[in-house]
């Protein structure tokens, strides 16, 4: 081959590989395009659109991937992939809930667009929750729509009670707390945790959900009970009746329940058209879970924050004692710039202990006089923080909160910040009474026959445990008011002294 042939040939070769270069970048060009055609997940993702202006909606390929012509690249339209600046913009995106039509949506949505005052309270509130039942939400992918639940149940108050005894944020029932492993005792209430109470209310309605097949259903069933839906549909379908949401016969406040949530659902997609302004709420977290490593007072862990008691509270609302047991909340929530700064003060700390409380079990039943005599707390105090009304015993293997002692360094174990109750029983109003001993009794027979410890009555009589009492001898007990009034007749040798009533009755002093 002759040299100007080669030098030709070499040529040819060069723009045939720029020729097929040019076609590997088109292709390349045009998968991204079809990538992009394909995004699914969380809102604000780009995502190909079909249509003009508003009715725009994404075009979601089945299916492999496919290259698509530059014919068909100019006639989509891209969605904005701007994620949103603010959280109610969020939600609205993530909207995915049938539309509830009928009157009582409108009677609701009036009710509330009547009430500015009160919306504004209830949406300022929302706005240190909504960040993370959202997240959660679009987690599990579920409506949106599910973060304005809140609304209806408690207006976003997470130490709301109600008068049937359901609590929290969520408004879970005692019974079905525990279900979804929400542990209420001494010194928490799961039901008005932020993160437990939003984890178990998703639970609960995914399961109703996937029970009734219907957003509508499950809401209902929410309200009023899985057991009453059912039978409510079971009925419906043996008289010939629809099954909808609508179709039931069913309670009032059930009845209103939905269109509560719709009639909100529409105010936050359009506050204009109700003249209702929503605060601002930033698509960002509003708190973070900084993990505790020891018991602390509540005062100090805010105080180590340089977060007001009352804000602090409101992101750890499930605490209801002064004091945090680690082995039972080992995190709390703190507001997202303050938890840096509460790990570097915890750390600092070297003024004393973290926690001036603790828990202490009474080794048997007492009243709250000895308990607090026990524990070096006046007997005020102890009622007081402990929560025991007047005239109650405090019963064994009650756990009482009791200020912490060199004697009780350690911090609370996981047992007890996990299981702790307190059991209380009535105090028994007694009468100062004296029965004749029989033949060969003693403080063990006269104890048994008239139910009481030979402990109480040794004491009462100033005898030991094992002493005999000789015939006929004057034995001091303590009886039951009632009993101690109305002996029966296998017991007429039982002589009470004759006082006055007001001096006669006592409160039982067993010591044990």
């Amino acid at each position: 081959m002759t040299p100007h042939y080669r030098i030709a040939a070499t040529f040819a070769s060069i723009s045939a590989f720029k020729s097929r270069l040019a076609s590997l970048a088109l292709l390349l060009v045009m998968v991204a395009l079809t990538g992009c055609a394909t995004q699914l997940g969380m809102p604000g993702d780009p995502v190909l659109t079909t249509g003009s202006g508003t009715d725009l909606k994404p075009l979601i390929p089945r299916g492999p991937l496919q290259a698509i012509t530059p014919g068909q690249a100019r006639s989509q339209r891209i969605a904005s992939t701007e994620p949103p600046k603010e959280l109610w913009d969020r939600i609205r995106r993530g909207f995915a809930m049938p539309d509830l039509q009928n009157e009582l949506v409108t009677d609701r949505e009036q009710w509330y667009a009547t009430r500015p005052d009160y919306m504004q309270r209830m949406t300022e509130r929302s706005s240190k929750y909504l960040f993370h039942i959202v997240e959660e939400l679009e987690l599990r992918q579920m409506p949106t729509e599910l973060a304005l639940l809140p609304f209806i149940e408690s207006a976003f108050n997470p130490q709301a009670v109600s008068s049937a005894k359901a609590a929290g944020m969520w408004q879970f029932m005692p019974a079905t707390g525990k279900y979804f492993d929400l542990k209420q005792n001494v010194f928490r209430d799961d039901r008005r945790d932020v993160l437990a109470s939003t984890r178990a209310a998703l639970d609960y309605l995914q399961k109703l959900h996937g029970m009734f097949g219907d957003w509508h259903l499950a809401l209902a069933a929410y309200n009023w009970g899985e057991g009453s839906v059912g039978r409510a549909i079971a009925k419906n379908q043996k008289a010939g009746l629809g099954t909808r949401y609508d179709d039931l016969n069913m309670p009032a406040e059930t009845r209103l329940y939905v269109p509560k949530l719709q009639a909100v659902k529409n105010i936050v997609a359009s506050p204009q058209a109700f003249n209702t302004e929503l605060p601002l709420i930033e698509n960002h977290p509003y708190f973070q879970q900084v993990r505790l490593s020891r018991d602390i007072d509540v005062a100090l862990a805010a105080k180590l924050a340089n977060v007001e008691i009352a804000d602090f509270k409101a992101l750890n609302p499930s605490v209801h004692r002064p004091v945090i047991l680690a082995a039972g909340t080992p995190q709390i929530l703190l507001p997202w710039d303050n938890a840096a700064l509460f790990q570097r003060n915890f750390d600092a700390y070297s003024q004393g202990q973290y926690a001036s409380w603790t828990a202490w079990t009474a080794p048997g039943t007492m009243n709250p006089a000895e308990a607090a005599r026990r524990t070096g707390m006046s007997e005020a105090d102890l009622r007081g923080v402990n929560n025991i009304p007047p005239s109650m015993l405090i019963k064994a293997g009650s756990t009482l909160l009791v200020p912490r002692s060199a004697k009780m360094e350690s911090d609370v174990t996981s047992h007890v910040a996990d299981n702790a109750q307190v059991s209380l029983a009535p105090e028994i109003l007694t009468r100062r009474t004296t029965i004749k001993a029989r033949k060969g009794e003693s403080v063990a027979t006269i104890a048994k026959r008239y139910g009481l410890s030979a402990s109480s009555v040794a004491e009462w009589n100033d005898v030991g445990m094992s002493a005999a009492f000789k015939l006929g001898h004057q034995v001091v007990v303590f009886l039951p008011l009632q009993r101690a009034a109305a002996p029966s007749a296998g017991r007429s040798n039982i002589k009470a002294v004759k006082r006055s009533t007001s001096q006669a009755v006592v409160k039982s002093k067993r010591r044990r």
